[in-house]
């Protein structure tokens, strides 16, 4: 299947798979924080937990949908939409990526998990970082997929700017007429494919503002001076053809942690979404070899 960009149909078993079992979706107030949307799938009895943490500009879904039910054969698979994403929290403030590792802490407070294994995807990566350096008593391994410790491009300040500019049309725009030019732009993409329509019907969920916003606290984002700090079994899943983020950025995130075993996948960034036929065997090896060292 071409990851090269492209019109792609993934496998329609993603869909068929909700369909076939995977429990709704509902709301969970956190409290003094906003209401967060999840999906809960209790998996084995007394199995270990993950906690699927999605990437920019996705929602749980989006991201996570063909591994639902492969990961729920050995875990308890908790995904919820970020702040600022999908039916995610709807933060007052600046988006920060803090808080929302502090949104997963109080989650598992919500639902009485006692420990966790975050699993993040790009964005999701810094956020289970955080979530580490926050409340390492929570954590009881690490899975990383295609992300690291910073995202800072070569030309980081051009892209500060941008974003600022891009995030100052966002706010003077009303909502209604953002939608509008967003769906002429992306209309041509999305009409002839039913699964396109729908990832866009999910990604329409979301707050613009936080999304550039959440760009812009990724841009600013760096753990580089403490990852090597890390003390849970962690495991650093590498998209090898990614030129989103950078497979070295990737191995220098794998070789900053100590302990951490790499699983490699010849991909571009979006091989999670476009092939994961591919990518969720992976994915559940890497799960289950942390959880074998917890």
């Amino acid at each position: 299947m071409n990851t090269n960009g492209g019109s792609i149909e993934p496998p329609l078993a993603r869909r068929a798979a909700v369909d076939a079992g995977i429990p709704p979706g509902y709301p969970v107030e956190l409290p003094g924080r906003g209401t967060s949307y999840i999906r809960d799938i209790p998996g084995p009895p007394g199995a270990p937990v993950v906690v699927l943490l999605h990437g920019l500009m996705a929602t749980a879904d989006l991201n996570w949908i063909s591994a639902y039910a492969e990961l729920a054969q050995h875990f308890r698979v908790i995904a919820l939409d970020q702040r600022g994403h999908g039916r995610g929290i709807r933060p007052q403030g600046r988006f920060h990526l803090e808080d929302c590792a502090d949104d997963v802490a109080a989650l598992a407070d919500a639902l009485d998990v006692q420990n966790f294994v975050p699993v993040g995807y790009s964005m999701g990566g810094p956020v289970a970082q955080l979530v580490w350096r926050r409340h390492p008593h929570r954590v009881a391994g690490l899975v990383l997929c295609a992300t690291s410790t910073n995202f800072r491009p070569p030309r980081a300040v051009f892209a500060f700017e941008a974003m600022t500019v891009a995030n100052l049309f966002v706010r003077i725009t009303p909502p209604a007429l953002r939608w509008h030019i967003a769906d002429r732009m992306i209309a041509r993409r999305t009409s002839s494919s039913e699964w396109m329509q729908w990832a866009w019907s999910e990604f329409r969920r979301s707050d613009l503002v936080k999304l550039i916003e959440a760009a812009q606290a990724l841009v600013r984002y760096s753990a580089d001076d403490w990852i090597g700090e890390v003390d849970v079994p962690t495991a650093v899943i590498m998209t090898t053809e990614d030129r989103l983020v950078p497979p070295s950025w990737q191995q220098k995130l794998a070789a900053g942690v100590p302990g951490a075993r790499v699983f490699e996948i010849d991909g571009d960034h979006p091989v999670g979404v476009r092939e994961p036929e591919r990518f969720v065997p992976v994915l559940l090896g890497a799960c289950m070899e942390v959880s074998s060292r917890i």
